[in-house]
């Protein structure tokens, strides 16, 4: 089933229009989805995969 988002809470809209989710939803989601997320509570960065992933 899927969850109601409530906007200012679990995401807002920045200046271009897009979704923007929380730290607060990415939480309550429970995982990381490894696309780097702004407020990613995870702290995933693709830049540093990346360089990882060279070595």
């Amino acid at each position: 089933m899927a969850q109601k988002l409530t906007e200012g809470e679990d995401f807002y809209f920045n200046q271009q229009g897009l979704m923007v989710l929380t730290a607060k939803y990415l939480l309550k989601r429970g995982y990381c989805c490894k696309n780097a997320c702004k407020h990613c509570p995870y702290g995933f960065d693709k830049e540093v995969a990346a360089k990882q992933r060279k070595v």
